[in-house]
């Protein structure tokens, strides 16, 4: 076997957990920087005496930035190498912190903010990949669900350092500790996370060979087993950004595409829909604030056991098919939800489980997506899936206010969006099996080593 399909059939060794490990810190940053803009939001508008709508364009301003680095920075991850442009965003991301934090006025402030959204969206589309690579078959599901996981965590832990750093610092110091912390990522990921496998196979970078050959020591892999394309497939899969953009509408590639964006679209607008205004809306449907307050911490309470509860399920059923549930489900117990709100226990109950399971599909998706495509355009397929879905993150609070304003009722936009990840449901339905890794030619490292004079 070569190293593709070792690495899916045996154990994972003690290095992959450690990868998937920092891969999930990187993520945790998504969920720090959402929240560290909110909490910060009252102090910035006092300080630059900011209108609604002038905090508005603030907020969407590292959604923006995400969107657009998971579009346009995640392809070259095919071209140059995951890793580098690990390095490269995670690098972007602590810069933009750092300069949030020296803005002087809102204009400055959205571009920094801009800065770090276009970082972040291009580390979620790389560790996303990487993750799913460095993982057995067995554990693939369970792995991508922890990483996941981290965005709560982040969300969690960086929403409290938040409220802390800023009632005694200030606002600005919330965006000097998101740069440290993304400093200490930045340190981590240098020391810790290698190089994709299946792009050192497909694209040959130099001294390809004996890099595999120390992950697969790092691995617990027999060196001599660890295979490489034949030498005639050299230059496969080579070529510039807009080249890997076309591939993904390519025959073999079009339908999964379309299929992965209506599904990604369709569940961050559902995510983000009750992440966002799930307070508001059930003070509108009769509890009181602070109420609302805790319905909206058990929606991220349950998002973090959600997801790892999927990843869990992954271990022994089909992961499109748990998705499927999932996303069904997830429809379901959000009409649930909103209607129980007369009755404490129940809506507090049954906003854990809509957080539980909303979270699960976007781990799902986040498994999926990766598996969809050949190696040579996975850091591009899964860039542009999760920055399709921004724009459907972008979207749904956007269309729930105005649908607010029209005189629309908490139980009315509930059942809307609760329609809106159905249709998350009919792609992941229609979905075919992940295509399987490009078939690799049995060429050892040393055979390789010699002939390339590498």
């Amino acid at each position: 076997m070569n190293i593709r399909e070792r690495i899916d059939a045996s154990p994972m060794a003690p290095f992959q957990w450690v990868v998937v490990g920092v891969c999930t810190l990187l993520n945790a940053l998504d969920g720090f920087d959402v929240l560290a803009m909110a909490f910060t939001a009252n102090r910035v508008s006092t300080e630059f005496g900011l209108s609604g709508s002038q905090l508005g364009v603030l907020l969407s301003a590292g959604l923006l930035g995400m969107a657009a680095g998971s579009l346009f920075l995640a392809p070259f991850a095919d071209v140059f190498g995951r890793r580098p442009m690990l390095l490269f965003t995670t690098g972007l991301a602590a810069a933009g912190m750092f300069l949030s934090s020296t803005a002087h006025s809102v204009t400055e402030l959205g571009l920094w903010r801009v800065a770090t959204g276009l970082g972040v969206g291009g580390i979620l589309a790389c560790t996303n990949v990487i993750t799913s690579e460095y993982s057995n078959k067995r554990w693939r599901g369970m792995a991508v669900s922890i990483y996941t996981a981290g965005y709560g965590v982040g969300a969690t832990l960086g929403g409290m350092a938040a409220v802390s750093l800023q009632a005694a610092h200030g606002w600005r110091s919330v965006f000097v500790f998101g740069g440290i912390a993304t400093t200490v990522a930045f340190l981590l990921l240098l020391a810790v996370v290698p190089e994709s496998v299946d792009f050192l196979i497909t694209k040959r970078p130099p001294r390809a060979g004996k890099r595999l050959a120390v992950l697969a020591r790092k691995l617990r892999l027999a060196e001599d087993t660890v295979l490489l394309p034949d030498l005639a497939g050299h230059n496969a899969g080579r070529g510039v950004r807009g080249q890997q953009v076309t591939a993904l509408f390519s025959p073999a590639n079009r339908r999964a595409t379309g299929l992965i964006w209506v599904a990604f679209f369709a569940t961050m607008f559902g995510f983000y829909f009750v992440n966002s205004w799930t307070p508001k809306l059930l003070v509108t449907a009769g509890m009181t604030e602070s109420q609302g307050v805790v319905g909206g911490l058990m929606l991220t309470l349950g998002g973090t056991f959600g997801a790892l509860l999927f990843g869990a399920l992954t271990t022994t059923w089909q992961t499109r098919k748990v998705l499927l549930v999932f996303t069904v489900l997830s429809s379901i117990t959000m009409v649930l939800f909103i209607s129980a709100v007369g009755i404490l226990a129940l809506a507090f109950g049954m906003g854990i489980v809509v957080g539980m399971l909303i979270n699960g599909c976007i781990a799902g998706l986040y498994t999926l997506a990766p598996a969809s495509y050949a190696p040579h355009t996975r850091g591009t397929g899964v860039g542009w899936a999760i920055g399709i879905g921004r724009f459907g993150a972008i979207l749904a609070p956007l269309a729930a206010g105005a649908l607010l304003d029209a005189a629309w009722s908490a139980g009315q936009l509930y059942l809307g969006v609760g329609i809106v990840v159905l249709v998350a449901a009919v792609a992941i339905g229609l979905m075919r099996s992940p295509q399987a890794a490009e078939p690799v030619a049995a060429v050892d490292v040393e055979a390789l080593v010699v002939v390339d004079g590498r």
